[in-house]
């Protein structure tokens, strides 16, 4: 059979074109939107690597994203791949939808009832800087000649903007550089807010009676009247309408199951027919209809915390770079008229009628109410930060042709220049802060007996429970004044429990939703309040959490510690006992929490290496645990004795005093040299200080019988070691000092050998993992006061 090959192939090819007519099309559009999803990622990828390079001078991942998406944006390569109309219009509708989000979610965290604070020292401070900065604004702005022709009315809108700040970004920043705990930084947040508010609430009336579309024209009464009404029923249907849909989705979807998606649809499809209302009806601005409508939406529930988590999340990791990008694109720095005199003008009168309008506004509230001069000025300049929205509204304004092109670039540089300086002014504060952190000792020696000790007692997880129990136990010391504990949960923050945090009110409140850290928190709680249900008489325990990534978490350690004003803190070690006795590699990131909680801890610190002491049953009518505090001298040797007089105390703990002292026998050269070396005057002078503090501990607990005593005369630290050595198997729990040793002879040359320096030699020996299974070590460091000076982190007061 003969087949007719070319009409075979001529009717096939046809019947695939009639089936895939743009196929070559098709493909080429996927190759093109694979491109842009790369350069998007590289985008993201120079961010995050600027960023870390910037963070050396504590400047925020705004500056970073703002520098490369101005850059790449502007580059003539990537200029001509962006420059169609179909990119630009993605671009835009990206940009507007999430500046959409963006404002809902701003007025979602605002709480409503901000305006019955008004009697606040932060509202004040807030709204005379509000008027201030506006005044000089609407005097010096029309001189500028900012907007296209003569525009009374853009004039006013720009000093309203000008009045603004960016709460969102005041508020990271703050936390980012570390000082949202202390009453500077809290302060600040709350004025940042009420500034933010108040500012963007003119925008709104202001966007009602002008139309910016048609050169800030004043609206017909009747169309202010139809967006009026329109806004009113949109904040109604907020405010009471909203809370009952929300709390009917919260009780269907209670927390720790999942959401269903329909009870999810019907939730955000309720809340963008709120926000859409007005702009569809009337025309009114869609962006700030999502601020006004999340301003009187509830906070509360599953639904707004996932909101505000959800999309806070979106936007700092993917639409904030874009977003710049996007200015970029729009602001095309060739258009910039730097060798014109006025553009420059502009730009640095803008930002000067800005920070001078805050910072005499704060001044002069400040005079008012009492603050130092130096408060009011940092405060000033805090809230003159502008942010995302301010960047918006500059290019937004060229692109109704308000301005010129190389104006909004020159009010886009103002705003960076609002930003870059704070890290400058933070600096400030914290070293004056510095200067009046406080000079009392928090140390167990300088604790007095009418005092009831304070201590915060970290904790990793369940496993820590039983450990945990028993130092409580033992170290109750006196029913009276008695024991605090706060038990602190130190839990790391990764991405999964990042996005199930729940903001409340105030910059460092959060609520952790996340079932796994609830489940091991409540077994926690549990635990602890069986024991004291059976023996909690004279302790009183409290709930802490220091949640935080692990470069960060002694930070949080600290600031609790400072914030309760305690004595003393417990640190797990970070290797935890296996079955067979011996300790594990641990976990390298709490090793490094502990070393640097060691570092600038205020007030004394222990490390608890448990190897038993969790397994031990410890009661009150037999002596169940023997323990031994190893005292050679100095001030952390010192503090372990000071720790173990309370406990001394406990009925079912037989503690036994070793102190190792230094003997020089015979007439060799050798011992010549060492009874010079320890006859230094500084070495005299520590003697006499420990002579002084056993003696005392000697009178109190040993001449009655509650203590064993025994003493070691020694030669070298070779002796040491082997005596070290030769406890092992007697006692269940050493208590014994970190260092602070004036040149010890006993200790020289231990420090070469260490395994882990944190627990200083004599810890470092007797948690060796060829020393005793059973026998768990106590390491007390004693508060330096030079220590507090040096570690100061966020937690402290300053106005």
């Amino acid at each position: 059979m003969n087949y007719d090959w070319k009409n075979i192939t001529n009717t096939y090819s046809g019947y695939t074109q009639s089936l895939c007519p743009n196929g070559g099309n098709m493909t080429f559009k996927l190759a093109t939107i694979a491109v842009y999803m790369l350069g998007f990622f590289f985008i993201v990828f120079l961010c995050n690597f600027l960023h870390i390079l910037l963070r050396r001078f504590s400047q925020p991942r705004i500056i970073s994203e703002c520098l490369v998406g101005l850059f790449l944006s502007n580059l003539p390569v990537i200029r001509r791949r962006t420059s169609g109309e179909g990119i630009q219009n993605t671009l835009q509708y990206i940009v507007e939808v999430a500046m959409v989000l963006h404002m809902f979610v701003v007025g979602l965290e605002v709480d409503p009832n901000i305006f019955l604070e008004i009697h606040l020292p932060e509202a004040k401070v807030a709204y005379t800087g509000v008027l201030t900065t506006f005044v000089m604004a609407a005097l010096i702005t029309p001189f500028l000649t900012v907007p296209i022709g003569t525009n009374a009315p853009f004039n006013l809108c720009l000093s309203i903007i000008i009045s603004g700040t960016a709460s969102p970004l005041l508020t990271r920043l703050i936390t980012d550089l570390k000082i949202g705990k202390s009453d500077i930084g809290r302060f600040v947040v709350s004025a940042g807010v009420h500034t933010d508010l108040v500012s963007t609430l003119l925008i709104c009336i202001g966007f009602v009676i002008f139309d910016p579309v048609r050169a800030f024209v004043y609206r017909t009464v009747g169309s202010i009247i139809t967006m009026v009404s329109l806004l009113v029923i949109e904040m109604v249907l907020a405010a009471k309408l909203t809370p009952l849909i929300m709390n009917w989705v919260n009780r269907e979807n209670p927390e720790g199951k999942p959401m269903k998606c329909s009870h999810l649809v019907l939730a955000v499809a309720y809340v963008v027919m709120v926000c859409s209302f007005p702009p569809i009806v009337s025309n009114y601005d869609k962006v700030l209809s999502a601020f006004l409508a999340g301003v009187f939406m509830p906070r509360e529930g599953r639904i707004a915390k996932m909101m505000i988590s959800k999309v806070n999340y979106f936007f700092s990791a993917i639409f904030y770079p874009l977003f710049f990008f996007w200015v970029g694109t729009e602001a095309q720095l060739n258009s910039f008229e730097a060798g014109k005199l006025g553009t420059w003008a502009k730009l640095i009168f803008v930002f000067l009628i800005a920070t001078a309008g805050k910072v005499l506004g704060s001044w002069v509230s400040g005079v008012m109410l009492g603050f130092h001069w130096q408060d009011s000025i940092a405060t000033g300049l805090l809230l003159n930060i502008k942010g995302h929205f301010h960047v918006y509204l500059a290019i937004m304004s060229s692109k109704m042709m308000l301005s010129s092109t190389s104006t909004s670039i020159g009010m886009v540089f103002a705003t960076f220049l609002t930003i870059i300086y704070a890290p400058m002014v933070v600096a400030n504060i914290i070293q004056r802060a510095r200067k009046r952190s406080p000079t009392q000792r928090m140390a167990l020696q300088w604790l007095a007996q009418s005092h009831e000790l304070r201590v915060l007692l970290c904790m990793h997880g369940p496993q820590n429970i039983s450990s945990v129990a028993n130092f409580v136990g033992i170290s109750r010391g006196p029913v009276d004044p008695g024991l605090l504990v706060y038990l602190t949960d130190m839990v790391e923050l990764t991405d999964r429990i990042a996005t199930t945090l729940a903001h409340t009110q105030g910059v460092d409140t959060v609520t952790v939703t996340d079932p796994t850290v609830v489940e091991m928190r409540e077994e926690i709680t549990n635990g602890i309040n069986a024991y004291l249900n059976e023996d909690g008489d004279g302790i009183t325990v409290k709930r802490m959490l220091a949640l935080s990534t692990l470069n960060s978490m002694h930070q949080d350690v600290c600031i609790l510690a400072e914030d309760l004003m305690v004595t003393l803190i417990i640190l797990p070690f970070h290797k935890q006992q296996e079955i067979g006795g011996r300790l594990n590699m641990g976990h390298s990131g709490f090793r490094h929490v502990n070393r640097k909680v060691l570092r600038h801890a205020p007030c004394s610190v222990g490390i608890l290496v448990d190897r038993g002491l969790g397994a031990t049953l410890i009661s009150r009518s037999t002596i169940s645990l023997h323990a031994a505090v190893i005292f050679i001298g100095g001030k952390d040797d010192r503090e372990a004795l000071a720790y173990a007089g309370r406990v001394a105390r406990h009925p079912g703990v037989k503690l036994t005093v070793i102190r190792f002292l230094l003997e020089a026998t015979g007439d060799s050269m050798s011992s010549i040299i060492t009874i010079a070396k320890s006859n230094t005057t500084e070495h005299l002078e520590e003697m006499k200080v420990d002579d002084e503090c056993f003696a005392d501990f000697y009178d109190r607990h040993v001449a009655g019988g509650q203590v064993a005593y025994m003493e070691k005369y020694l030669v070298n630290s070779g002796q040491t070691f082997s005596t070290l050595r030769s406890l092992e198997g007697q006692y269940g729990l050493f208590i014994v000092g970190r260092g602070g040793r004036v040149n010890s002879i006993l200790t020289v040359g231990m420090n070469d050998w260490e395994e882990c320096p944190e627990l200083g030699p004599i810890g470092d020996i007797l948690s060796a993992s060829d020393f005793s299974t059973t026998a768990s070590v106590l390491v007390i460091q004693q508060h330096s006061l030079k220590g507090e000076l040096d570690g100061l982190q966020d937690e402290f007061s300053i106005m």
